[in-house]
């Protein structure tokens, strides 16, 4: 059954946890080149640290009788990034084939994700694109993701309407499920000022084929909450349908380029946001960002799987 499928349906997921986080602070790993994290499976530690927490989140997943999601780490790796870090053209292929063969060690369905995001700063907005050049700029990743066989795109932390409206344009254009996943403010509005529900029903009127739904990640729940529970945007609960939760409830000027890992919720209080957010907003997929790890996973696995 595909992601879809399973989605229409009305299925709850899990999605990963934390990853690039986690890489520095567990495993000193450095993730400030050109595309990031898409370039660590060239050595031998990245694959390994990779391999562990993927595992860590997809036994989670299995446990709990969760359908897994998860993403390639390549939110920075577009074609223009790929080019100036001399990585080769098959950067995106070779990421797809090496999640893919780490999801198909656990018997369990998994779906595996494209990851893409803004050209510019996804905090700000700045340096971020038009629609038109939005299109043009992302749908080479886009078709690189199609020709290696992802299950879906997602397109993370999308801090402007144009760009968003642009990408999904992109990622419509392969035929492939995806996902938009907003940077949101608790006041229901995009980076943007957009309000949420109005970037929601711009782009599904001038798309097609339309996201399989909307999402949000890099916030805490209880922003999320707020969000959701603005009068303006109660009409959309039947196309917002995740997170990927931050552990910090700290805007994102506050977190933007932090030395060392804030905390504001523990792995429980964290998990109770989550589970408010499935009963009163309906929402699907419930993963984690920064600060999290698998033992905040585990806890938002017991709460939405029951």
């Amino acid at each position: 059954m595909n992601i879809k499928d399973r989605f229409d349906k009305g299925e709850v997921f899990l999605m990963e946890g934390a990853l690039g986080e986690r890489l520095k602070r567990e495993f000193d790993l450095d993730i400030s080149g050109e595309v990031a994290m898409a370039s660590l499976i060239d050595e031998t530690k990245g694959r390994t640290s990779l391999r562990l927490l993927w595992l860590q989140y997809l036994a989670i997943a299995e446990k709990y009788g969760l359908p897994f999601m998860a993403t390639t780490p390549t939110r920075r790796a577009n074609r223009e990034r790929v080019t100036k870090s001399g990585q080769p053209a098959t950067i995106i292929r070779d990421n797809v084939e090496f999640l893919r063969e780490i999801l198909s060690e656990i018997e369990h369905p998994a779906y595996l994700g494209g990851l893409m995001g803004c050209r510019g700063d996804a905090y700000t907005g700045e340096g971020n694109l038009s629609e038109k050049e939005a299109v043009g700029f992302h749908q080479w990743q886009a078709d690189e993701f199609a020709k290696a066989g992802a299950d879906y795109l997602f397109a993370g932390i999308m801090p402007t309407l144009p760009e968003a409206i642009g990408m999904a344009k992109a990622m419509a254009n392969t035929g492939l499920p995806y996902i938009i996943s907003f940077t949101i403010k608790p006041d229901g509005c995009l980076i943007d000022n957009t309000p949420i529900y109005r970037a929601i029903e711009t782009i599904d009127a001038k798309i097609k084929n339309k996201p399989i739904c909307y999402m949000t990640n890099c916030i805490h729940p209880r922003f999320v909450i707020s969000a959701l529970d603005q009068s303006f945007n109660r009409c959309i609960q039947n196309r917002f349908k995740g997170v990927q939760a931050n552990t910090a409830a700290l805007e994102y000027c506050e977190m933007d380029g932090a030395t060392r890992l804030k905390a504001t919720s523990n792995p429980h209080e964290l998990s109770v946001y989550m589970q408010t957010l499935k009963e009163q907003f309906n929402l699907q997929v419930f993963g984690g960002c920064c600060g999290t790890d698998h033992l905040y996973m585990e806890e938002i696995a017991k709460v939405i799987s029951v």
